[in-house]
């Protein structure tokens, strides 16, 4: 009896793991509108130029907000 016993821990771990898997695969009904939607509008903001110069604007070697030309 204590051999069925330690030969049905594999089984249910088994079935337990096929019920999970099914449960991890299956179709989810919101999609990824709303997830596509944030990352267009990201790529936008990223593509426009900004108002304000950042450091790779400047020349190499000048300090910024000098006036020496």
């Amino acid at each position: 009896m204590a051999a069925v016993a330690w030969l049905l821990i594999p089984v249910v771990a088994a079935v337990a793991a096929g019920v999970w898997a099914r449960w991890a695969a299956r179709k989810r009904k919101t999609g990824d509108v709303a997830e596509l939607a944030g990352y267009a509008r990201f790529r936008e903001a990223m593509e426009r130029p900004g108002s304000v110069p950042g450091p790779a604007a400047s020349s190499p070697g000048t300090v910024p907000g000098s006036d020496a030309a």
